[in-house]
């Protein structure tokens, strides 16, 4: 990333510009940028941001419940995700925080947070998708380097 920005929004926005562009190893860069300047505070930030992004204007401030059966069956990552952007949606911001440490206790935070951003992206995308689009194939993500899960 370039400039000295301490603003979560734009590192966020940086992101998913680079997430777009499918370019993982990019995307990575761009988080490592975001500790070596702001440390683990600045890429929680971020992934707070992410989050809020994904969850647009949605109600925040619960309770509302995850949806996702199955989900202890789900890679580390997507299971993360998934909790992470409910505690975001529940303004739960402890256990928030408990995820992002436990993550990066277990040595997942680097996956974690580039399933968060192509999630988002993939948001993002079926968000400005037409209506009447029909629904991307799941198999044509896979093969995307900053694909990630169906948003949750």
């Amino acid at each position: 990333m370039t400039g000295h920005s301490e603003d979560p929004y734009l590192d966020a926005e940086t992101v998913l510009r680079l997430a777009a562009s499918g370019d993982a190893d990019a995307v990575v860069s761009a988080f490592d940028s975001v500790l070596d300047r702001s440390g683990m505070r600045g890429v929680y930030r971020v992934a707070v941001c992410l989050a809020a992004t994904m969850v647009g204007d949605a109600a925040l401030g619960g309770p509302w419940t995850l949806d996702f059966p199955e989900i202890e069956e789900a890679a580390y990552d997507t299971r993360w995700v998934a909790r992470f952007v409910s505690s975001y949606v529940n303004a739960d911001p402890a256990t928030g925080k408990a995820l992002f440490g436990s993550a990066l206790d277990n040595g997942q935070l680097p996956n974690c947070m580039l399933t968060l951003a192509g999630s988002t992206l993939a948001t993002l995308r079926r968000r400005a998708a037409p209506a009447s689009a029909a629904p991307a194939d799941p198999a044509s993500t896979a093969a995307d380097p900053v694909s990630a899960p169906p948003p949750v």
